[in-house]
């Protein structure tokens, strides 16, 4: 399962910022099963699971983003969404969406965040 993650680019810090996450025509008819993560890496560092959200809209966050940063989903649209606020310049990353645990990874969207 490739899912494909938008939305990113350049803020200031304090700004925010709405990325989103579709899915494949393969997995439509399923994708309100799964959970799905946002995840991000920063250069030199590991990827990180940063915001997850369940099959019934149970959600959970990294500490790091934790009040900051809301995850949702539309099964409608088979979407889901990080809405992301009071950006900080450690919160520049590749930014990607996927099953958790992931599995096949999609392209990621670039989030910068300038001092």
């Amino acid at each position: 399962v490739q899912l494909q993650a938008s939305g990113g680019g350049l803020v200031q810090a304090g700004g925010s910022l709405r990325l989103s996450c579709a899915a494949p025509r393969s997995i439509t008819s399923v994708f309100n099963m799964y959970t799905i993560g946002w995840y991000r890496q920063a250069p030199g560092t590991q990827r990180e699971l940063v915001a997850a959200i369940t099959s019934h809209r149970t959600t959970n966050y990294a500490d790091s983003v934790k009040g900051r940063f809301t995850i949702s989903r539309d099964n409608s649209q088979k979407k889901v969404y990080l809405r992301m606020s009071s950006l900080e310049p450690e919160d520049t990353a590749v930014y990607y969406c996927n099953t958790d645990p992931p599995s096949q990874w999609g392209q990621g969207t670039l989030v910068t965040v300038s001092s």
